[in-house]
């Protein structure tokens, strides 16, 4: 299959900050929402949106991430220096199942099924229907304009690219 840099990837996607990026060579083979407890507590939201791709359609294109082993059976990556939940991976597996927000673009990646449902909140069901703002319309046209993003760009960028300072740090 040749070297991640021989091949052009599908997906790109990393963590918050930049020091951790990965390449996707391949459509996925699922997609999927998990609301077990444990990937709960993982991601620190109601539930987990996974995307499973096999160990060799897939590469870490710069850093590397650090490790959490959840349980005696899998292991759970993310960046050290940021903190962003990066993939779910049993312990000698044939994949790896990334996160999809962290996808530069997640709407690429739509889940299909849901595993896990005996943890699901039951809130989550109620979604769809709350009322919704969008970023302008909550934050205000003149608060939105002083936000400096230190978020890395939803692209890859070479390895040039470092987070912004805000003045006076």
């Amino acid at each position: 299959m040749g070297d991640a840099q021989e091949r052009i990837p599908l997906h790109t996607g990393g963590c918050q900050c930049g020091a951790v990026r990965f390449a996707v060579y391949t459509e996925p083979t699922k997609i999927g929402l998990c609301h077990c407890r444990m990937c709960q507590k993982a991601v620190a939201g109601p539930f987990a949106v996974l995307v499973e791709v096999p160990w060799g359609d897939f590469a870490w294109t710069r850093g590397q991430p650090a490790v959490f082993q959840s349980s005696s059976r899998a292991a759970r990556d993310f960046c050290a220096a940021c903190g962003t939940p990066l993939s779910y991976r049993q312990l000698g597996g044939p994949i790896i199942e990334l996160l999809t927000g962290a996808f530069d673009d997640p709407s690429r990646v739509a889940p299909t099924y849901a595993v896990g449902t005996e943890s699901q909140l039951a809130w989550v069901g109620d979604i769809a229907a709350m009322p919704r703002k969008s970023t302008l319309e909550n934050t205000g046209a003149e608060e939105l304009a002083k936000i400096e993003s230190r978020q890395h760009p939803d692209h890859d960028t070479g390895d040039d690219w470092r987070p912004r300072r805000a003045p006076g740090s």
